[in-house]
């Protein structure tokens, strides 16, 4: 192990330290969660199907059927933990992410409702820090968080059955240094289908021909005494100055997808008139108000709860804090939709905005321009 590795690993020690004094109460209770009581014989495993499912980078999805194809299953996955600098803007600004499988947000998980998540955390020597993963889809330890602590240079293997349908954020959350972590990238989604598939509430089912998760992402990049984003050579050294920015609760970035514009231009999400949509939002930290300009969310779950019944024709929808929605659009004129967090400032200033370009022929009687711009 080099040098500077060691010295990086001190001060984030040392941070940790800090951090954990000043946050008693989480560190109490993974002390807690790592004594649980006597444990319930878990069920007999053996006789289910495995399937091994390889992630891909948002913002698109694993393949998967929308409905169950028999009885559960134990879905394996596997993510490897990645530190590494991200450019967020066309400025060149840049932070030392952390990252699940080297993207932010990470990848997104599907199963089914009653099937079984088992995942291997993998935490290579290359990193510097100590990590985790809280699943909100899970139950206890929280989140198995207090049950997937691994160093660099190790892995770990959680296993727990999804019992509730839904979209639900994960991240990583280490005693003491929860915020830094999820804040500089560490944040996912896994949507836990039902076994009959999704459906408007009313017992009619809705399919989607495409899907796509949008990871909205807060950075907290400090500045120096000129007002330009300062760079630093190690997650360490950024570590104080960062801590400083996010106390005051502003971030310095809201993107979508870890950095600026990285789903506008050739990066657009792709749809067709006439195609099904479903968009799977999720932010980690705050809350957040997607809009779909030009269009409209027909079935909306803004929390994400698929047994519960889904809003409709939205507008905007709200997702809270720590939080992953859901909304199912039918794309019916061709053009350039802007995806939107709802606080323009957000969207048009800090970077929180998408492009769908969709393709097909115009509807005239659902809009036309009955007179041009002309002069008086």
């Amino acid at each position: 192990m080099t040098d500077h590795i060691q010295m990086t690993r001190r001060s984030i020690l040392a941070g940790a330290a800090f951090a954990s004094a000043v946050a008693p109460l989480v560190t109490a209770n993974f002390a807690q969660a790592e004594e649980p009581p006597a444990k319930m014989k878990p069920a007999d495993l053996s006789t289910l199907p495995r399937r091994k499912v390889e992630l891909i980078k948002p913002p698109f999805v694993h393949e998967h059927t929308q409905k169950a194809e028999g009885g559960p299953k134990v879905v394996e996955f596997t993510l490897t933990i990645e530190e590494k600098k991200m450019i967020v803007d066309d400025q060149g600004t840049e932070i030392h992410a952390m990252t699940f499988n080297g993207s932010v947000p990470g990848p997104l998980m599907v199963v089914h409702q009653d099937d079984y998540v088992e995942l291997t955390l993998i935490n290579p020597e290359t990193n510097t820090l100590q990590h985790n993963i809280d699943f909100h889809a899970a139950t206890g330890a929280l989140g198995g968080g207090a049950l997937t602590v691994v160093n660099p240079g190790e892995k770990t293997i959680l296993r727990f059955k999804a019992t509730k349908a839904g979209v639900f954020v994960y991240h990583c959350a280490p005693p003491g240094m929860v915020p830094w972590h999820v804040t500089s990238g560490m944040n996912g989604a896994i949507m836990v289908l039902p076994r009959d598939g999704l459906d408007d509430g009313q017992g009619h089912p809705l399919t989607y021909d495409r899907v796509y998760y949008v990871g909205e992402q807060d950075f907290y990049v400090p500045k120096d005494e000129a007002g330009k984003y300062k760079k630093y050579e190690s997650v360490g050294d950024a570590y104080a100055d960062t801590l400083e920015v996010m106390r005051t609760l502003t971030p310095s970035h809201i993107v979508f997808n870890g950095a600026v514009g990285a789903l506008t231009g050739e990066n657009a999400l792709k749809a067709a008139v006439g195609e099904k949509v479903l968009i799977v939002h999720s932010q980690a930290n705050r809350d957040t108000r997607p809009h779909l300009i030009g269009g409209h969310g027909n079935f909306v779950w803004a929390t994400g709860k698929f047994n519960n019944i889904p809003d409709r024709d939205q507008e905007t929808w709200f997702i809270p804090g720590g939080t992953a929605g859901a909304a199912f659009y039918t794309f019916e004129q061709p053009g350039i939709y802007a995806y939107v967090n709802h606080n323009l400032i957000e969207a048009f200033e800090l970077g929180a905005a998408a492009h769908f370009t969709v393709t097909g022929d115009w509807n005239d009687d659902l809009m036309t321009s009955v007179l041009a711009s002309s002069g008086s």
